[in-house]
């Protein structure tokens, strides 16, 4: 597994970086990287080979390697089990590691013309919910709170009253989750269960993608995306809810526990903006409209997708 040592020193994750381990890692792999594009780059760079029906993943740093071995381990289990699952390419020794950053090939999804529906959201959960995970594949529980006491401590640009409020939040909403008792028993979670984590290739088949987050705990933590964009948010009709809900077979907001987990996915979501407050004043205007409504749990949430 070629690697360059752990990325670090303070080195920063560019679009440079990145296609220099995709390169690196193709030319590993026996794959031609010539003409690839770069079709996102986020936490992650995805890019599309021209020579091959290949999307290669690049993570930013050696601090990502447990997890992205999780995603690889998840797709061939996932695929194994006959799930529709964005699969890994299985003739290949992966992740591989250049520079310090963890590299996967996935097989392209050719997409459809249409997007995936909440009610085809909840029929792929309940199927994930129901799997059972077998003995070697490790998960991880879900992180709750994931970087967000890093975010709050490091982000720039916001004012310091709020940085106490968002600390006091996280101790609050800690508390509150330690005397929580679940519905359910464990079982794989998604942990970014959202539709935009769904894709619907040229045959019309539901995929589901995006395994940074997999892990093994309480289905719930899965629910409460959907139920919060809902219920705090208007994000969807009524009838897509509705239909979400059918499929699935359970509304999370019947559950007492809704209350603390719908206060954890607003916190997750308002701190992750956070980050980005320096962007563009639309962004600055979403995170002052979100921070004012969350010192207020019963004020109306009027956010917008961002």
């Amino acid at each position: 597994m070629p690697s360059g040592g752990a990325q670090g020193g303070g080195v920063e994750f560019t679009s440079v970086v990145s296609e220099r381990a995709m390169v690196g890692a193709c030319r590993a792999s026996g794959l031609d990287s010539r003409g690839a594009e770069l079709i996102r780059f986020g936490e992650n760079a995805l890019y599309r080979l021209a020579a091959h029906p290949v999307i290669v993943r690049v993570a930013r740093s050696a601090d990502y390697l447990s997890s992205v071995r999780v995603e690889v381990a998840v797709s061939r289990w996932l695929e194994g089990e006959g799930f529709p699952a964005a699969r890994v390419l299985d003739d290949l020794e992966q992740p591989v590691v250049v520079d310090g950053c963890p590299v996967t090939f996935w097989h392209l999804i050719e997409e459809g013309e249409r997007k995936a529906t909440y009610g085809e959201l909840g029929g792929i959960l309940r199927d994930l919910h129901a799997l059972t995970v077998p003995e070697g594949l490790e998960l991880p529980p879900y992180t709750v709170f994931g970087r967000t006491d890093l975010r709050i401590e490091k982000a720039t640009g916001i004012p310091e009253e709020d940085r106490e409020f968002l600390r006091e939040r996280a101790r609050e909403l800690r508390e509150r989750l330690s005397g929580l008792r679940f519905a359910s028993p464990k079982g794989p979670v998604h942990g970014d269960a959202h539709v935009q984590n769904l894709m619907v290739d040229r045959d019309d088949r539901v995929i589901l993608i995006d395994f940074e987050g997999f892990g093994f705990d309480h289905p719930e933590w899965d629910l409460m995306v959907t139920a919060t964009e809902h219920h705090s948010l208007g994000w969807q009709t009524g009838e897509q809810y509705g239909a979400f809900v059918d499929a699935y077979g359970r509304d999370l907001r019947d559950w007492d526990g809704f209350r603390t987990l719908r206060g954890i996915q607003e916190f997750q979501m308002t701190t992750w903006l956070m980050q980005n407050v320096g962007e563009s004043d639309d962004v600055a205007k979403e995170y002052t409209r979100r921070i004012a409504s969350l010192r207020d749990d019963d004020a109306p949430r009027h956010w917008q997708p961002g």
